[in-house]
């Protein structure tokens, strides 16, 4: 398909696209609270500590990884959103150590007033997509519904000794983050005319970036502890991941890597409200040692289709960044370091 032919442009239908259509986390947590909880001792993951997928052992060799994904668009071509939705989906499935392999498409689309042929091209997008990830997609369901949202249910598999949460976190690890941060604001500021196109592009094709070659690298050192930067941004998810493993994490400001012109778009006040509502989410569990406001809130910032981080120990960390930027993963760095001990708090330097 030639993505340079005229399309319509999706982004005229929505205010927030992508992750930052999520319900805000401090409301989200209160719904879940008093879900029931699994009983059946084959779960080896449910919502407890807030992963990315359930996990379920089938037997010693084999559990499934089971999640699902979708938002709002987050770009105006209809094929690129079905690339960086089906991304962001399969990403989960990375985030834990696994493989997928298997997706069914969910979809809400209106029956009026967007060519359909925009559902077709959002169909062959994401297609393309799970191809790349050697994913087969065996069908879905569509519902009547506008503004359009798209993404994926995914199944992948992984051994139940080699699971990846939340929770797996170990003192004195360092913390290595794969991709660039700031895709919120880049997205925003385009809507607004603000970004160039330049930095706009970088933005897209790094959301459509599939996180295999990240998910390879944890598994090639027995990374035990590690999420993707999605809805909730940076300080959000690292936040959930110290919580869960009973640490605190450092944060080193200097260190975090950005999209071209996000620093420049945060200090001219092009900050998407999804950034303020992880603010107040994680309220007085940051503390500030740097006073640089600008990469505070981008360190807020709802990503969609964001970069893997994760915990790994000191003695394989040269080892593993050489390894991700042979991948193409650039920006990959070492952005913080895990505490011996705590109750999830992020202390940003």
């Amino acid at each position: 398909m030639d993505n340079e032919n005229k399309y319509f442009d999706l982004m005229t239908t929505v205010e927030y696209g992508g992750c930052s259509a999520k319900i805000p986390a401090a409301v989200l947590e209160k719904v879940l609270l008093n879900l029931p909880r699994a009983t059946d001792s084959n779960v080896l993951v449910d919502i407890d500590t807030h992963d990315d997928a359930g996990v379920y052992k089938i037997n010693d060799d084999l559990a499934l990884i089971f999640t699902t994904d979708f938002f709002p668009p987050i770009c105006s071509n209809p094929f690129e959103f079905g690339e960086i939705a089906a991304a962001n989906s399969i990403s989960d499935v990375y985030a834990m150590g696994g493989e997928p392999f298997m997706a069914l498409n969910i979809a809400m689309f209106p029956s009026k007033g967007i060519p359909i042929e925009a559902y077709a091209q959002i169909l062959e997008g994401a297609a393309s997509t799970a191809k790349k990830a050697n994913t087969i997609i065996l069908g879905g369901h569509t519902i009547d519904d506008n503004p359009p949202k798209f993404g994926l249910a995914v199944i992948g598999r992984v051994k139940p000794s080699e699971v990846i949460t939340n929770a797996g976190l170990k003192p004195n690890q360092l913390l290595i983050l794969t991709k660039p941060i700031g895709s919120g604001i880049i997205t925003a500021a385009k809507r607004m005319g603000l970004a160039s196109n330049k930095a706009y592009t970088e933005t897209l094709e790094w959301m459509k970036t599939l996180n295999d070659k990240g998910a390879e690298v944890m598994r090639k050192f027995r990374v035990t502890g590690g999420t993707d930067i999605t809805g909730f941004g940076l300080f959000g998810h690292a936040h959930k991941m110290a919580k869960a493993s009973n640490v605190d994490i450092d944060i080193y400001s200097a260190r975090v890597p950005f999209l071209p012109e996000a620093y420049k778009l945060a200090e001219e006040g092009c900050i998407p409200g999804a950034g303020f509502r992880n603010e107040e989410y994680i309220g007085d569990n940051l503390h500030l040692y740097s006073n640089d406001y600008n990469c505070k809130m981008i360190c807020f910032d709802a990503q969609t289709s964001g970069g893997l981080l994760f915990g790994i120990d000191a003695e394989h960390v040269d080892s593993a960044i050489n390894m991700l930027k042979s991948f193409g993963l650039s920006y990959s760095a070492v952005i913080g370091k895990v505490s011996p001990n705590g109750t999830g708090q992020i202390n940003f330097y």
